[in-house]
């Protein structure tokens, strides 16, 4: 049984999400300090993980009857009977607390943008998500806050160079979920929620994908200027962030020319390879 119920708690938080979350904050510290200090990353990690996981379990409380209507959901804890609303409360309040303790100890203003983006979530984003397409925006703004909660939890301080951060996830954002809502369509029909632009999947959502995505990759590469602070890009990484992003631009004419859910289910894998590469070549930039 315990196995059972941590099972059913990794999937209540989304886990893969959340971890890939942390590797986001964990890489906008790394571009922040010369040296890392463990014991902030363990804390950052464990902080982390703990407000991201809590925003999901609140997200499934919530959503607890739509998930039960959609074919990729329904298998989730609380629609499939096996956790109840009030442990499942119980989870993610814990894990909020635990996540503001941990966060607010490394700095205030780590604990208030992370406070901010559980609340923008939970509040402003799932209730949005069945009424209009704008909710990705709204979502983009919390899902983006990871990569420069990193950089303020290593400094105290919100600059350029979080908010260039917080820019690359933000914009990213819109051709990764706009993949999602394309190949996720029917069954996302099915609960009354349209994330595409356009309402449907067709021509005017891709060309909007593509526009986006160029925006992600223009500032993605901004740093290399010299513009952002002390958040920097060599020539090299420049380049190669780039290619990737040439890479992803590439999917999204594809899902433009095509219009079929597999060039959406490649540019969605795409988008996510380009989000961890570009955080890694910022990364090792920055050391090496």
């Amino acid at each position: 049984m315990f196995s059972v119920f941590i099972a059913d708690t990794l999937l209540l938080t989304k886990s893969r999400l959340t971890i890939s979350v942390v590797f986001s904050s964990l890489a906008g510290y790394l571009l922040a300090v010369p040296s890392p200090n463990m014991l902030h990353i363990l804390m950052l990690a464990i902080g982390g993980y703990g407000l991201a996981g809590a925003s999901n379990a609140y997200n499934q409380i919530i959503e607890r009857d739509i998930d039960a209507l959609m074919v990729r959901t329904r298998n989730r804890p609380i629609p499939a009977g096996r956790m109840t609303v009030s442990l499942a409360f119980g989870i993610a309040t814990t894990l909020l607390v635990a996540g503001l303790v941990l966060l607010y100890a490394l700095n205030p203003k780590t604990a208030m943008f992370g406070a901010i983006s559980v609340f923008l979530y939970t509040c402003a984003y799932t209730p949005l998500k069945t009424r209009t397409p704008l909710s990705v925006f709204v979502g983009a703004i919390p899902g983006a806050i990871p990569f420069m909660l990193g950089w303020v939890s290593a400094t105290g301080a919100f600059g350029i160079e979080p908010g260039v951060l917080f820019m690359i996830q933000f914009f990213w954002q819109f051709p990764h979920f706009w993949a999602i809502g394309w190949l996720m369509h029917e069954d996302y029909s099915r609960a009354g929620i349209n994330m595409l632009p356009t309402g449907k999947p067709d021509r005017a959502t891709a060309l909007q994908i593509i526009l986006y995505t160029l925006w992600t990759i223009a500032i993605s590469i901004f740093p290399v200027f010299g513009l952002s602070g002390s958040l920097q890009l060599s020539m090299v990484a420049a380049v190669a962030v780039g290619i990737v992003g040439l890479i992803m631009l590439a999917y999204g004419f594809g899902v433009y020319q095509s219009q079929t859910t597999q060039a959406a289910r490649k540019l969605m894998i795409v988008s996510i390879v380009y989000i961890t590469s570009i955080q890694w070549i910022y990364v090792l930039d920055n050391f090496f």
